[in-house]
């Protein structure tokens, strides 16, 4: 009998077929968007998912700044983060946050889906937020992502 024949192969980065997806946030609710694209970028949808290695699919974003939340989130939700320094407390809300930079609450909700570790730190490089209808992936020729078709 072959030994090899029956060992189970596992993904790691460099044996991982990555592909391009883009996906249209304009009317979508943030957190039911968040966790699809982060298993996307996680290799989740994968059979060969592997948790220690980075195996997920490159992810481009448009109209970031069209998301939406339910109920009164957008004005009553408060965001926190912290400089630091004692008293360096802050808080946001997600409507400020998208006044600022409509990039920046998409790109927070999908990092507090991914691994606290520098994997996480590593597998949000592979997603690209884009404000607008345009980007400059083209050249990789993305598929269209239809979110409502996973589960």
């Amino acid at each position: 009998m072959d030994t090899l024949s029956y060992k189970t192969l596992s993904a790691n980065k460099e044996t991982a077929n990555k592909e391009w997806f883009v996906v249209d946030a304009d009317g979508q609710t943030l957190g039911r968007m968040a966790s699809k694209v982060a298993k996307v970028l996680r290799g989740k949808y994968k059979t060969n998912f592997t948790p220690h290695a980075d195996c997920g699919d490159y992810v481009v974003i448009i109209n970031a700044g069209k998301i939406v939340m339910t109920g009164k989130k957008m004005q009553d939700r408060r965001i926190f983060s912290h400089t630091g320094y004692p008293g360096g407390q802050k808080r946001i809300s997600p409507a400020e946050m998208l006044e600022k930079d409509e990039t920046s609450v998409v790109k927070h909700a999908i990092k507090g889906m991914l691994p606290k570790n520098k994997l996480g730190a590593a597998i949000l490089k592979n997603c690209y937020i884009y404000a607008g209808a345009e980007h400059d992936q083209e050249a990789q020729k993305p598929k269209a992502l239809n979110l409502n078709d996973l589960k």
